[in-house]
């Protein structure tokens, strides 16, 4: 029988893997972190910090009565989580939503990895299958895994494709944007009422944004990857384009519930920037991905009102994603059928969004420390933002059309009762976080 001191392996040191290995030592045993960054990097990294964000910094809405991964925030708060203490100790202003600056964040989190004894990082790929002595280990590789690794669990999954794209907007130097044309303001006046800079565009330069977009230089992909799939939730801003000519003014470039100061009106399309640091010297385009060649890109941007003289402090980018079809291949526990000593956690597990994959890393933490301890931890309960992620993504999804999914309340079992629109939201929530605390027991709720 394995003793209670042998460590659990985590792999990877993404959002997921960071927050399975703090739920672990939370629980007194021992824990070791591989990152294979910086001897090993990826193609959307900048560093080698831990839970480094790659894309925005937005953790999104912020609200557990009206928004389900809002409510999602709220119970990992409750369940002690170190993602969300790191983001609300380095929020930035961003309406509703919960943004954060991202390398005060990854230190943060990093840092306290790094100070928790129970805690080991090491550096260094974990190349193929993990070394059979390792017997609890949680892979949470993220969309970035390793070829080795991604062809490991091919062969043991017995699946043919791991994988699908993804995209990252850039981001631009505050000081470099004109608000003589721009102007700040959050839609419809949510939270500060200034979290966004706004740079309109009349009907002309719309269409002509479309048209640049279109015959924008694009990379070009190897021929192994030319039937990887983009994940709908996050697609190029000019395969949305390709869509028709309107798909971006219904989408992120949608004007409602802004008023142009010049105007008075509302504008006929607008491009959104999101601050992107605690300084606020940064701003990213918001729903900006682009798999654009540079030059493309910076002539397109340029053309938008406001941003003609943009300096860009990161261009976007695209990025090849690897997830499991874990309906089919995972448990209830996050443990890999066909080899249960795999717990698998995050983006991997086919969960789309920082929040979402944290709260995959927190669960398989969890379980594992459950596990060494000869306990038996159940699931949290339907009725929970966490239980119905991990209950959608472990069975509640089709294995023949599962695709990466954000928390949402489809998710959640229904109420059971008839209530107005108006009071849908906050009584799931209400139902989750009384929930919830049943599940964690007496005296285990986080303190806020």
């Amino acid at each position: 029988m394995t003793t209670p001191s042998a460590p659990v392996h985590v792999i990877g040191g993404g959002l997921a893997g960071s927050e399975a290995a703090w739920q672990i030592a939370r629980a007194g045993l021992p824990v070791v972190l591989h990152e294979m960054r910086p001897q090993r990097k990826t193609p959307a990294h900048a560093t080698d910090r831990l839970a480094e964000l790659v894309c925005s910094n937005s953790f999104r809405s912020d609200d557990w009565r009206s928004n389900a991964v809002g409510l999602l925030h709220e119970e990992m708060r409750r369940c002690g989580s170190l993602i969300l203490a790191c983001g609300d100790r380095h929020r930035v202003p961003a309406g509703g939503a919960l943004a954060v600056d991202r390398d005060g964040f990854a230190e943060a989190v990093t840092a306290a990895l790094a100070a928790e004894p129970l805690v080991t990082i090491e550096r260094g790929e974990v190349a193929g299958l993990p070394p059979a002595e390792w017997d609890s280990v949680i892979v949470a590789t993220g969309p970035l895994t390793s070829p080795a690794l991604t062809e490991a669990v091919l062969a043991l999954s017995g699946e043919d494709q791991l994988a699908f794209f993804d995209a990252i907007a850039p981001i631009v130097h505050k000081d470099s944007i004109d608000f003589g044309k721009a102007w700040f303001q959050s839609r419809y006046d949510k939270g500060g009422g200034t979290d966004y800079v706004n740079c309109p565009l009349d009907k002309a330069q719309y269409e002509a944004f479309v048209a640049a977009l279109l015959a924008g230089e694009k990379t070009e992909f190897h021929a192994w990857e030319k039937d990887t799939p983009y994940f709908e939730g996050c697609l190029p801003i000019e395969v949305m384009a390709e869509r028709g000519i309107e798909t971006l003014r219904y989408g992120p470039m949608k004007p409602v519930g802004l008023t142009d100061p010049r105007t008075g009106g509302q504008p006929y399309a607008v491009v959104q920037l999101r601050q992107d640091n605690a300084l606020g010297t940064l701003y990213n385009l918001v729903g900006f991905q682009t798999k654009l060649k540079y030059g493309a890109q910076v002539a397109a941007f340029r053309t938008i009102p406001g941003l003609e003289q943009a300096e860009f402090a990161r261009l976007g980018g695209i990025h090849r994603n690897t997830f499991l079809n874990s309906p089919k291949l995972l448990d209830g526990r996050l443990r890999l059928k066909a080899e249960p000593r795999l717990r698998f956690a995050g983006q991997i597990t086919g969960v789309e969004g920082y929040i979402e994959s944290a709260a995959i890393g927190l669960l398989a933490g969890r379980f594992a420390a459950a596990e060494r301890r000869d306990e038996v931890l159940e699931p949290p309960p339907a009725t929970t933002a966490l239980g119905a992620l991990l209950g959608h993504i472990t069975g509640g999804a089709a294995a023949e059309t599962f695709q990466p999914m954000n928390v949402n309340f489809g998710l959640f079992p229904p109420l059971g009762r008839k209530l107005r629109k108006a009071e849908r939201k906050p009584a799931y929530g209400e139902r989750a976080l009384g929930d919830l605390d049943v599940w964690l027991g007496p005296g285990k709720v986080a303190a806020e």
